[in-house]
């Protein structure tokens, strides 16, 4: 517990530091009264400019600006009109379901490939896990999404005469029913698919190598002269010393993806964090990238941090000091 509070203390100055930047970038380069000046009016210019505190000092602004994100005052979008924290709470929401499938499954997939090729180091199904995930890093997102949207959603149907998809490609929910389980999964498969086969691609070559090296420690050649039975040694050992590096591989690209499933979200018209950044960057709409931009830096301090704390819990020789 002190060392999660003594990481999170470090990571204060760092968040104020980099919230700071980015409100000087993001201030500077868009102005967040572009639609009143269209108008033309000096009074109503005037008059926002004096409310937002445009007119005061940078330091000024981005102090009332994190005053009152903190109390929960995130503005006002400039391109809806509607208030900015229910926006950003609705795509996180969003983002964060598909995000938590898409880690699950993407980790039991790398896992499980990982360890067996690493367990059958050179042989042909390695070789062949190889090539394929060489092959997921090489597809690109959006094409891969459209091919599954027609090879598993539009075909059928058409070979079948259905009168509906059998997984839905817009949205993960359909308005127009109750919410349900399998509508749910029906509209979850093909994003999840797209999500995971990038990560599986890359996780599974990271868990092979932690492998290797673990195979090849001290520890496990004695508990194999030992006589300590393989699949012991493979996930007692082995495995579970390969498994601190990968957590903090995950933890970061989870960190990352918060904010950058926007090609997923794009391909499938899901309306989460990856899209509102597009839309509200597009439109210049400076109130909703502000705090989606912190959300997205908490995001990655905290996750890092659980990282660090979930590799000193599987490793023991992890000490802290």
């Amino acid at each position: 517990m002190r060392y999660a509070l003594r990481r999170l203390l470090y990571s204060l100055p760092v968040l104020l530091v980099g919230s700071f930047l980015l409100f000087w970038a993001v201030r500077t380069v868009f102005d967040p009264l572009l639609k009143l000046r269209q108008v033309r009016d000096p009074s109503v210019i005037a008059r926002e400019t004096e409310r937002l505190g445009l007119d005061q000092g940078i330091l000024t602004q981005y102090w009332r600006w994190l005053s009152g994100f903190l109390t929960g005052d995130w503005g006002v979008s400039s391109r809806t009109s509607g208030d900015v924290r229910p926006m950003i709470q609705s795509a996180l929401t969003v983002t964060l379901e598909l995000l938590v499938w898409g880690l699950i499954f993407a980790t039991l997939a790398a896992v499980l490939i990982g360890v067996w090729s690493a367990v059958r180091q050179y042989s042909l199904s390695d070789h062949t896990l190889t090539g394929l995930s060489y092959l997921g890093l090489a597809l690109p997102a959006f094409w891969f999404g459209l091919m599954l949207i027609q090879v598993l959603a539009v075909w059928p149907q058409q070979m079948f005469g259905w009168s509906e998809p059998l997984f839905f490609f817009v949205g993960l929910s359909s308005p127009d029913q109750e919410p349900s389980f399998v509508d749910t999964a029906r509209h979850m498969v093909l994003p999840v698919l797209t999500l995971t086969v990038g990560l599986v691609a890359v996780w599974s070559r990271f868990t092979r190598s932690s492998m290797l090296d673990a195979l090849s420690s001290d520890y496990v050649r004695t508990a194999r002269a030992k006589g300590v039975p393989r699949h012991r040694v493979v996930i007692h050992h082995a495995l579970r010393n390969a498994w601190g590096p990968l957590i903090t591989v995950i933890a970061i690209d989870a960190a990352l993806l918060i904010g950058g499933l926007l090609v997923t979200e794009q391909v499938f018209s899901i309306p989460g964090m990856g899209r509102l950044f597009l839309d509200s960057l597009l439109a210049g709409d400076v109130f909703v990238l502000l705090p989606w931009m912190l959300i997205t830096g908490i995001a990655v301090i905290v996750l890092n941090l659980f990282a660090d704390i979930a590799y000193g819990v599987l490793d023991p020789r992890v000490r802290v000091t």
